[in-house]
């Protein structure tokens, strides 16, 4: 028994790590490790729920499924640190799901369903993959400030920003005292390197200074 364990385990900790390899890859807030110890913590609550207290009972009732249970409503606490919002951006949300599906792996293989813990595991892999070399799905949320000389600066920017097809969520602009105008921009830019050529458009741009983006 102590065997077939440590084998649910093992596997657990498989599952879950692939899913947090495709998270690292992807430079996400949770990656391998993160992955790994939720799947294999959720399997061990499993078995816990299912075998830890059997010999105590004696024989009796007992609820195999109370500790496991807690499992589904813990694993937000972790889920709700990763999700970061930004103004109108929320980031860190598939981040958050994909924990969410991997504490349920990690449960699943602790009750022995090995088929639908893998099936489970390929699928997630599979949405994620595909949905991230789609246009609409591709997209990164970047939040873009910057300081411009004068209105038409700023105007030849957000014309720059639609040439290259960068969509603008939110924006606001603060004028200073000096007169400068302060702008700041939530777009949405392709995977590659779109940001670094945002970047290097305005630092080439002489009534253009960039405070600061965050992807």
């Amino acid at each position: 028994m102590t065997t077939q364990f440590i084998i649910r385990l093992c596997i657990a900790g498989i599952l879950g790590g692939l899913i947090g390899l495709e998270r690292e890859f992807r430079s996400k807030e949770a990656g391998f490790r993160t992955h790994f110890l939720v799947a294999l913590g959720s399997a061990l609550f499993m078995l816990i729920s299912q075998y830890g207290f059997a010999t105590l009972m004696d024989g009796g009732r007992f609820d195999a499924s109370r500790v496991a249970a807690q499992v589904v409503s813990g694993i937000g606490f972790i889920g709700a640190g990763i999700i970061i919002f930004q103004k109108n951006s929320v980031r860190g949300l598939t981040t958050a799901a994909g924990l969410w599906v991997t504490s349920a792996i990690g449960m699943a293989c602790g009750g022995g369903m090995y088929i639908i813990s893998g099936f489970a595991t390929l699928l997630v892999l599979l949405v994620l993959e595909i949905t991230h070399n789609l246009p609409v799905f591709g997209e990164k949320s970047v939040a873009l400030t910057f300081s411009a000389d004068s209105r038409e600066a700023f105007l030849r920017i957000a014309d720059a920003l639609k040439e290259k097809k960068v969509r603008v969520w939110s924006y606001s602009i603060t004028q200073e005292k000096d007169n400068t105008l302060t702008v700041n921009l939530d777009i949405k830019i392709r995977q590659g390197n779109y940001l670094e050529a945002i970047t290097d458009m305005l630092q080439s741009s002489p009534d253009v200074r960039l405070i600061s983006i965050v992807s």
